[in-house]
Formats: structure tokens, C-alpha cells, sequence
């Protein structure tokens, strides 16, 4: 178990960077239509915002700049997404089982993203290597 809570550390910042990036790419492809075929959507529209939202504050996390406020806002916007577009308003039935509505994946960013804004930059994030204060941060 202590060679487990040795890897914590880099977990937690291999966490934070491939969900960063991985949310990046879907900012990536509703705005530049990157691995689909969808026109993007109109400037400044919701979908616009939230694509700027996902590709900036993606990026971030995943460089670990600016980790906390990135993180938080994301996982708003994720919380936001799933009530809006998967559950009531968008089934009208109410299905409110995230597997059902087809929202898990906006429930597991939410909760990533709400971890990560609680913890930071991590070890190797940029927040750390430019000396912005982290507190939380256990390394």
C-alpha cells in the first residue's frame, strides 16, 4: 500500500491532464468540427460559449494554469449541461438515471472537474513551476 500512496501524487496529475485534454477536444470539436462532420455553431450562441468554455478551460487544467478557477467553471458548466440538455428539459419525462439520459458523461466531468478545483495544479502543473500559491496541494 505505500508504493500505491507513493503514485498518489502522479495520479492525480495524469488525472488532471488527460481530462483536461480530453475535454479540450470536445471544445476542439464543436467549434473547428475536429473528428466530426457538424458545421460549427454560431457565434456566440450557447453551444459557441460552451466550446470556448471546454477548449480554453480544458487546456488549462490540463497545463495546470490557473487549475482552480478553470476547474470550477467547467464543472458549472458541465452541471449545467447535464440539467439542460439530459435530464428534464431535454427527455421530458424526467429520467433523471445519468445512464438512462445519456448524461454520464457530463455527471463524471462535473465531479472530476469539482475535485480538481479543490486540489489544483497538482505536482507538475504550471501553477506550481511559476510559484502561484497552492495550498491544498498535499506534494
Amino acid at each position: 500500500m505505500r508504493f500505491l500512496a507513493r503514485l498518489e501524487p502522479l495520479a492525480y496529475d495524469l488525472l488532471r491532464l488527460f481530462s483536461g485534454a480530453m475535454f479540450s477536444v470536445h471544445g476542439m470539436q464543436k467549434l473547428f468540427g475536429v473528428l466530426t462532420s457538424k458545421p460549427g455553431p454560431a457565434p456566440f450562441s450557447q453551444q459557441w460559449i460552451g466550446g470556448v468554455i471546454e477548449l480554453l478551460c480544458g487546456a488549462l487544467i490540463a497545463l495546470g494554469l490557473f487549475t482552480r478557477p478553470a476547474a470550477f467553471l467547467a464543472s458549472g458548466m458541465m452541471a449545467v449541461a447535464y440539467f439542460q440538455f439530459h435530464h428534464i428539459w431535454k427527455l421530458g419525462g424526467g429520467e433523471w438515471v445519468p445512464v438512462v439520459n445519456r448524461g454520464e458523461t457530463a455527471v463524471l466531468y462535473c465531479f472530476v472537474f469539482l475535485f480538481i478545483a479543490t486540489r489544483g495544479g497538482g505536482r507538475f502543473g504550471l501553477d506550481r513551476a511559476l510559484g502561484r500559491r497552492n495550498p491544498a496541494s498535499r506534494t
